[in-house]
């Protein structure tokens, strides 16, 4: 099995120590970063997300594997910088004002880490108004609205609505998610995207910053 075989699987049982021995391994082969980014960590995570869609894996795992995922992110960022390698797109996150909940939303931003997307996570009880401003400094081409009481889902029309007001109107896709939202609900208030869960949630995004 080769290396990078060994870092995806590895990633999978979430064992940190052992990944950035195998990581430092690689490198010392001459293996360059991307290909251990794209044949280790991205396709160990992809692999995750696809047991997590199929029932074969759970929250905990999930997050296990993703913590893994961001430590050999970490290691190999100064050789990707080297290299140069871009990320393919960037997505600005958050749960919306008043909601405060955010298990769904870190699990989302985690997996999207996962397709190789930058997010900029802004938090909970985050006003319309910021994610207007984060996706303008970032360059975002994806919102990722969050939300888990029904009496905060209406705050996603805000968020609708103030992207559709300023100079952003056109050029990035707003993606809604959470318990109470239904694909009807996000049409009514003009999101882009509905997804029912983190993986389709992270395919999405993935495939709006591809577009």
């Amino acid at each position: 099995m080769s290396i990078t075989q060994d870092i995806k699987a590895t990633l999978q049982s979430g064992k940190v120590k052992i990944l950035k021995e195998q990581i430092a391994q690689a490198l010392s082969e001459g293996i360059t970063a991307e290909e251990i980014m794209n044949d280790g960590l991205l396709a160990g995570m992809s692999i995750v997300g696809e047991k997590f869609k199929n029932g074969e894996a759970f929250i905990p795992e999930v997050l296990i594997a993703a913590r893994c995922m961001n430590a050999g992110m970490e290691q190999l960022k100064p050789e990707l910088m080297k290299s140069g390698v871009k990320t393919i797109g960037k997505v600005v996150i958050g749960t919306v004002k008043g909601d405060l909940h955010d298990i769904g939303k870190n699990l989302v931003r985690m997996m999207m880490e996962g397709k190789g997307l930058k997010v900029v996570d802004l938090g909970v009880d985050v006003p319309a108004s910021a994610f207007v401003e984060a996706a303008k400094e970032h360059g975002a081409k994806v919102i990722a609205c969050s939300a888990l009481l029904t009496t905060t889902m209406g705050e996603m029309k805000t968020v609708v609505d103030a992207v559709k007001a300023s100079d952003l109107n056109g050029k990035v896709k707003i993606m809604v998610g959470g318990a109470p939202i239904t694909e009807s609900f996000a049409q009514s208030i003009g999101a882009d995207c509905y997804t029912p869960d983190a993986t389709a949630a992270a395919a999405a995004a993935l495939a709006f910053c591809a577009a």
